[in-house]
């Protein structure tokens, strides 16, 4: 596929950060789906595993400077993992969800990448693609990267918003995903009747304790916003608190 997309961009004499995309086959063979003519949204897949800077290879091939490589200079090095940080709701049909990002904190770790536009205390909003972050993993195989995409997931605190993270760490657990046998009906085979949030009983039970304590200070809360003048609408206590009224 690498050689069929080198070239394709050569038969048409295109110059610049250009994606051409197949669809594969089981039993190997593969088909033309089409070229798209800038970077995608996982462009950090290719970068990590190949260690080239796309975004500024980019740059500089728009302003009439030759790419300091050859293609025989490119290989493959480990395995990488994208996924998309949305606020939706997989349990609703993957629905955008609204509401502050009262908490955002990102993972760290090595081979551990996070591109985002948002920060903590900003909003998600209907204004706008709810795409919050794509996370990026590298490990030296695809067993490794799984197992560090597992992790980065079940580390990354958001709160205030609905967001996709459990329902990317269950197929990260899944058996097909960590097999590879992953076709573009995945979804529908594997949750063909939805997904449910796995809120297990001790959860329910923590926040539920946690929401009575958090209630206690409630009316302290509001009296002190409405004496300030300030909101505290983006404040985690008080997300947590309503929604165990």
């Amino acid at each position: 596929m690498g050689k069929a997309a080198v070239s394709a961009a050569k038969e048409v004499a295109y110059s610049g950060a250009g994606t051409v995309e197949f669809l594969l086959s089981s039993d190997g063979s593969f088909f033309f789906l089409e070229m798209n003519t800038r970077l995608q949204v996982e462009h950090p897949v290719t970068e990590c595993i190949s260690g080239v800077d796309l975004v500024e290879q980019q740059i500089r091939v728009s302003s009439g400077l030759p790419l300091p490589f050859s293609q025989n200079d490119l290989s493959i090095r480990g395995h990488a993992i994208e996924v998309r940080i949305y606020a939706e709701d997989p349990s609703k049909g993957f629905l955008p969800a609204t509401g502050p990002l009262a908490v955002f904190i990102p993972p760290e770790g090595p081979g551990v990448r996070l591109d985002t536009g948002v920060r903590q205390g900003d909003e998600a909003r209907i204004d706008f693609d709810p795409m919050l972050a794509k996370l990026i993993v590298h490990g030296s195989n695809r067993g490794q990267a799984i197992r560090r995409m597992e992790r980065a997931l079940r580390t990354f605190v958001i709160l205030g918003a609905t967001t996709n993270i459990d329902f990317l760490i269950d197929i990260m657990q899944h058996e097909s995903f960590i097999s590879g046998d992953t076709t573009t009906n995945f979804i529908d085979l594997h949750f063909s009747d939805g997904w449910l949030s796995p809120q297990t009983e001790l959860s329910v039970a923590v926040l539920a304790a946690s929401a009575e304590q958090l209630g206690l200070h409630r009316n302290h809360l509001s009296s002190s916003t409405e004496e300030s003048g300030r909101t505290t609408s983006n404040d985690p206590f008080l997300i947590i608190s309503r929604s165990f009224p």
